[in-house]
Formats: C-alpha cells, structure tokens, sequence
C-alpha cells in the first residue's frame, strides 16, 4: 500500500522540509500547495487533491476551471487527481462534475459514502482508481455505523474472494486501525503535518524540528500494511478507531 502524508509542514525552513520529504510519497492540495517545488523535486510521489474539503470547511467555493488548468501546469506529473466534487452535493451534483473534470490522465473521482451502491459499481467498473470519501451521517472514519457502511462498500467493490475490482484510495484514512482491515491501493491523511507539535506524544527524546516529528508520526504509521482481502468482521457498540488526519 502506498502511504501519502498530506502537506506543508508549517514552521519549517526549506531544509527541514526536505528532510521529511525527500522519498515519501506525498499529498499536495490544491488549497494549499505551498511546497510544490520542493515535493517535485525530492518526493518519490505525490497525488493532487482538489482541496473540496477545506473550501467546503472554510465556506468558500472553488473555481475548477481554474484547478483543471493549475493540474495541466504542474511542473511534474502526479501519481493522480482528485476529480471536483461536492462534498454535501448530490450524487447528481457530483454525476455532473465527474463528467466535466474527469476524463483528464490520471482521473480519480470519489464515491463518497452517502450516495448509492449503484454509483459506487459504476465508478468500479469505469475507473482504475477510485477514492471512498466520508460523508454524511458516515463522515467519522472508525466509527460503529461508519464500518457498516464501508461493510456494505466493500461487498460492492470486492469479487466473492474479497479482492477490489478496482484500485481504491482511501481519503483521510491512513490510519492502521482503519487501513489494515481494509484492500486499499493507498491512503492518505495530515497525520504527520498537523499533529508534530503535540510535544507530549514523543517521551523523552522529542525531536527538534517538527520535520522531525513529523518523520517519527509517518514512520511508525508506514510500518503497517493494508489488508490482503476485503473480509467481514463483527463491528461492536464500544468499537471507535479516529481517522487519523
């Protein structure tokens, strides 16, 4: 499985930014793509994401013509992109978007966990790459009624071996708890980048810079691999796992 770490590392110079960089694959938004340069030059690869979660968050709402023509201008080619969506949109809404923004090399849409089955099979049997978003009454990864959910994703997703008909990203949910349960091609979440300055999570030898905090975080969640398979397991009342971003 392929581990993407959302970036910037904020509060960092160049150097150290480099130094967590330099071989990882990366995550870069195109909300905030302050180290584009840098992920360019040192990262073994990196993925674009349309940045609908932080406009959504923020209230604001993105040009797409607009990030179509960023993606055709990036100095190096990434892994792929995240296709436009809505992120409380409809299927409809998203239906329309995908058919606009994703015919481009490297087309990822997302299923996003409120829509229908339906939606989700004809994304697996069109697409080599398909993102599963949370959304919804499901937009907390980990929890009881959001591993139903994916329960019911996956029984679409996976042949009767439990093997995904396409490749799947997981968005927000590079979480061992979550992806070593689940057949995923790769994950991503803002693990590293975010929770570095949480001092106290690092014992007696804390790291100097929060590149290097940071390194620690995504070492230990790279450590960990997604599962083989898609098989069911008994989903309790007292069962919560965080997302991890």
């Amino acid at each position: 499985m392929i581990h993407y770490h959302g970036t910037p590392i904020g509060g960092e110079k160049g150097s150290n930014k480099a130094m967590f960089y330099n071989g990882r694959h990366l995550c870069v938004s195109y909300r905030h793509p302050d180290d584009l340069d840098i992920i360019c030059e040192v990262a073994s690869s990196y993925f674009v994401d349309n940045g609908a979660f932080s406009f959504w968050r923020g209230g604001e709402k993105p040009d797409w013509d607009a990030y179509m023509e960023w993606l055709g201008a990036l100095p190096r080619h990434p892994d792929f992109y995240i296709v436009p969506d809505t992120i409380d949109g409809t299927e409809e809404d998203n239906r329309h978007l995908l058919f606009r923004y994703g015919r481009a090399h490297g087309a990822c849409p997302v299923y996003h966990m409120h829509e229908s089955l339906e939606y989700l099979d004809m994304l697996v049997r069109q697409f080599p790459l398909v993102a599963l978003g949370s959304s919804g009454k499901w937009s907390t990864p980990g929890t009881p009624d959001w591993w139903n959910r994916m329960a019911e994703m996956m029984d679409v997703i996976c042949d009767t071996n439990g093997k995904p008909r396409t490749r799947i990203h997981g968005l927000r949910m590079l979480n061992p708890e979550i992806f070593s349960r689940i057949p995923f091609h790769s994950c991503d979440s803002t693990n590293a980048a975010r929770n570095n300055n949480q001092k106290d999570r690092f014992g007696m030898y804390i790291p100097l810079t929060a590149a290097g905090r940071a390194s620690v975080i995504a070492d230990r969640i790279e450590a960990w691999n997604s599962a083989a398979t898609w098989k069911r397991i008994p989903i309790q009342d007292d069962l919560f796992m965080s997302g991890g971003e």
